[in-house]
């Protein structure tokens, strides 16, 4: 496997000339390209959203499960409000994994010709922006805190791991130094991998030991978080879903409300003292990197890139929503293995597990409408 790696230069004038902007995407016309702006998300802005996901069983092979992420998280970012579901099965709302991740459960039994379920969650969110200029963020319970430094299945905090992180943050001492150079490491190190499927597996020491560090945001985040705690730092991936267009313009940022097929998209906290649980995004640096415009991007300071990657340490932008921050979740009822993290509808008949990552085949769509 070849990995590909990038000197990271750290230059802050480059930051100034993020106003200036390239040619167009091979995918877009003049008409149709978004107009990118500098990316600057801010926080006071709630929207409401009604997220709407439809899946429909068209071959049913005997009893049929089906197991669909609510929003769980409530924060300074996002309010998780009513949910409402209709289905030809039995249903109940439940919840898995370690964090209390909410789920709806539906039961169809052999003898349902056309299994179906809908579930709509009204949710609000907003922009998140940090002013490190102000430590005024209530301390994190130590239990709390502790609990996000804890090893998982697919983020293990030792051996390669830790001496990658040790590496990364050099004679960096305080928390906020080890984020800003672990952060910096994976822009520099990891890259956007179009051809992995989904949002990737995130088996980060499997990166680490084959030199592969090319994923999507299930990977490169997981790889930030997992270095972040193997050297003491509180971290956490937060599994959600892209909802509407960028306001700033990104292409590569922004979701289809009509259709949000393969919009979802993992993001990451990390606790920094006196700032509590602060917003990170490096995977999605990576994606503008890789992506945004028709030529592969190799370094930050590019012009389309120097604002987004200045923002994603402490912001993100709040057309996203978070379902939950779950690791090595057991579905209540199900036979088949645990998953590593749970922002997808997952369904299962006598033949198996159904393919999350093919929405056409496991028959599932998810819409947002803004109200």
């Amino acid at each position: 496997m070849t990995t590909v790696r990038r000197t990271f230069l750290k230059n802050s004038a480059a930051v100034a000339l993020a106003g200036a902007l390239p040619g167009l995407s091979h995918a877009q016309s003049p008409a149709t390209a978004p107009v990118r702006s500098h990316f600057a998300p801010q926080s006071g802005a709630w929207r409401t959203f009604d997220v709407t996901t439809r899946v429909d069983i068209v071959k049913p092979q005997g009893a049929t499960q089906v197991w669909l992420p609510i929003p769980s998280v409530n924060s300074d970012y996002q309010r998780s409000l009513e949910n409402s579901f209709s289905s030809n099965g039995t249903a109940q709302y439940t919840h898995a994994g370690k964090d209390g991740a909410k789920l709806l459960y539906v039961e169809f039994p052999a003898s349902e010709a056309k299994p179906y379920v809908e579930l709509t969650s009204r949710v609000q969110t907003q922009g998140r922006a940090l002013d490190w200029s102000q430590k005024t963020a209530a301390p994190e319970s130590a239990d709390t805190l502790r609990y996000f430094t804890q090893p998982t299945t697919l983020i293990p905090t030792d051996g390669i791991v830790r001496k990658t992180a040790l590496a990364a943050i050099g004679n960096a001492k305080t928390d906020v130094e080890k984020t800003q150079k672990i952060y910096d490491w994976i822009v520099a190190n990891t890259y956007r991998e179009p051809k992995v499927r989904g949002c990737g597996v995130g088996d980060i020491k499997t990166m680490l030991e084959t030199g592969d560090l090319g994923g999507k945001c299930a990977d490169l985040n997981a790889l930030f978080v997992g270095l972040c705690r193997s050297v003491g730092v509180p971290a956490r991936d937060v599994y959600g879903i892209r909802l509407v267009a960028s306001s700033f313009g990104y292409k590569e940022l922004s979701g289809n409300p009509s259709s949000l097929k393969g919009a979802q998209h993992c993001r990451s906290e990390a606790y920094l003292k006196g700032y509590g649980w602060v917003a990170m995004d490096p995977a999605d640096v990576a994606k503008v990197m890789r992506l945004e415009t028709a030529d592969w991007i190799k370094t930050p300071v590019n012009p389309v890139v120097a604002p987004v990657n200045k923002a994603l340490f402490g912001g993100w932008e709040g057309n996203w929503m978070a379902y939950n921050t779950t690791h090595d979740v057991a579905l209540p009822k199900s036979k088949g293995e645990k998953l590593g993290f749970f922002m997808y509808p997952i369904g299962e008949n006598a033949d198996g597990r159904f393919d999350s990552y093919a929405p056409d085949d496991f028959k599932y769509q998810i819409t947002a409408k803004l109200v």
